[in-house]
């Protein structure tokens, strides 16, 4: 892909690197041939973003083009918005306190250039900094007031104005860079698109493993997609794809939401969506809605600190008591009498103000239903842990037991259960989801509608094999082609 840095005066930027083409913001804006180009990434080094001078239109043309701009329309307007440049300052708070406690005047600049500063010192603070505002040559501006730190401003680097004993290390750092982007592997053909996969091979209770990865690398690349697997600190970097699919566990107040958020806002199709993580991701929602959809699920309870004495008399015991945000087995736990209900609803609500209880239905297996883009694609029997109620045991010291696990080809799967699967996961969204559905007594309940559900290889696709990524991925390539044709996804 053609990397292209445009300034205002080609004579402020006379660095030599190699694969980068330099172009001045007139000729960028009113040239055919640049209009023309296809596939560009595109960096902004323009003295200012304000509205309606040279710079904010090159990101603005360069949006409509087609082209990859960083930065993007987003983060210019992120950047003059001082209600954002709070938020930034909350959110970093404790590494700005840190970081900058040995500066002894009241202000400071950073100069961040490509996500890094000289001092190595600065270099966490930087990227994150990079991370939430993607511009390749930023200022920040922090003041101090009764000895805490606070982020005031944030504003382009003009490219004269970079000091001639930065230069070697600005240099450097765009080779690295630029070098970096460049497509390592030489393709016949160039793709369509690119998508990025998030994925953290050290995370435990990752939704895939390594090898299923690589299946949805090979499926995509097999529909002419370039995908590329990315982490949590390439967040600046989403503006490059026109696709992200998150296979890292999923939550509210974590990076994986933060990049659905930002990559919805560039444009590019995401799955799982951030409204998804949202609504999966609360367990008082998906019981709010089940019941007001007439989605059969077990005997629920919403249970704030004026009906906790409602939950034996409604539900019985033993009952199963819920955080909000529990998962992966993790804040459930199952309660046999009032005592230890007690117990664990006093500490439950010192982490959150409502809670769920629901009857206990005992059961060999749950059901898992996954669904995509209102299809059902498989069905697994997740079996209990043996000598456990739940089909994960969380041992003392941290150590996880399993259940085994059968997958069937979905149209073999009792049709209620599809049936119930498709009903609930349609009042979430229409992206992936594993629903849990427990069969008993005739009837099938809805647990819940998983976001990011488990695919791994030799489990979820042990029946459709190859084909179940490649499924997947058609999804992504025909909601691109319908976004760049201009049409809304429903």
């Amino acid at each position: 892909m053609p990397i292209l840095i445009v300034v205002n005066n080609v004579k402020e930027w006379p660095f030599q690197i190699p694969g980068v083409e330099v172009a001045d913001a007139w000729s960028y804006l009113t040239r055919p041939e640049y209009g023309a180009m296809r596939a560009v990434k595109l960096f902004n080094l323009c003295r200012s973003y304000r509205y309606q001078t040279a710079g904010y239109y090159v990101t603005l043309l360069a949006t409509a083009r087609g082209h990859k701009p960083l930065p993007g329309i987003t983060t210019i307007q992120d950047m003059k918005s001082q209600t954002m440049v709070r938020f930034v300052s909350d959110d970093l708070d404790d590494l700005i306190q840190q970081t900058l406690a040995p500066i002894h005047s009241d202000g400071f600049t950073l100069s961040v250039y490509f996500g890094r500063n000289l001092a190595k010192r600065y270099d966490r603070l930087s990227l994150h900094l990079f991370n939430l505002f993607q511009a390749p040559l930023l200022r920040a501006e922090f003041s101090r007031d009764c000895e805490h730190w606070q982020l005031k401003s944030l504003s382009p680097i003009p490219v004269g104005e970079i000091p001639e004993q930065h230069q070697p290390f600005v240099i450097h750092e765009a080779t690295e860079y630029f070098a970096g982007r460049r497509v390592s592997v030489r393709k016949r053909t160039p793709p369509k698109y690119d998508m990025a996969i998030l994925f953290n091979a050290n995370d435990e209770l990752s939704p895939s493993d390594k090898k299923a990865i690589d299946r949805f690398v090979k499926a995509a690349n097999g529909l002419g997609l370039g995908t590329e697997v990315i982490g949590r600190d390439d967040y600046a970097r989403l503006a490059e794809f026109d696709a992200l699919f998150i296979r890292e566990t999923t939550q509210v107040n974590h990076h994986t939401y933060r990049f659905a958020r930002r990559a919805a806002a560039e444009g590019l199709v995401v799955i799982d969506d951030a409204e998804s993580i949202l609504k999966c991701a609360n367990k008082v929602y998906m019981a709010e809605v089940m019941a007001r959809n007439k989605v059969q699920v077990p005997r629920t309870l919403i249970v704030h600190s004026d009906n906790v004495d409602e939950i034996g008399r409604t539900l019985g015991f033993p009952c199963v008591l819920k955080q909000p945000d529990a998962a992966f087995s993790q804040g459930v736990v199952k309660v046999e009498n009032e005592q230890e209900l007690a117990a664990h609803v006093e500490e439950f609500f010192e982490k959150s103000e409502l809670l769920i209880a629901q009857e206990f239905l005992p059961t060999l297996f749950d059901w898992r239903i996954g669904i995509c883009e209102g299809l059902p694609l498989y069905a697994c029997k997740y079996h209990m842990a043996s000598g456990h109620w739940q089909i994960v045991k969380n041992d003392h010291g941290g150590l996880r037991r399993y259940g085994k696990y059968e997958t069937i080809p979905v149209e073999i799967a009792p049709r209620q259960v599809v049936r119930a699967a498709l009903k609930a996961a349609e009042l979430i969204g229409n992206g992936l989801y594993g629903v849990d559905v427990k069969q008993t007594n005739g009837a099938c309940f809805v647990i819940e509608v998983n976001d990011n559900p488990n695919i791994d290889a030799g489990v979820e696709d042990k029946v459709l094999k190859g084909e179940l990524y490649r499924r997947i991925m058609e999804v992504f390539l025909r909601r691109i082609e319908r976004r760049k044709a201009g049409f809304e996804e429903s």
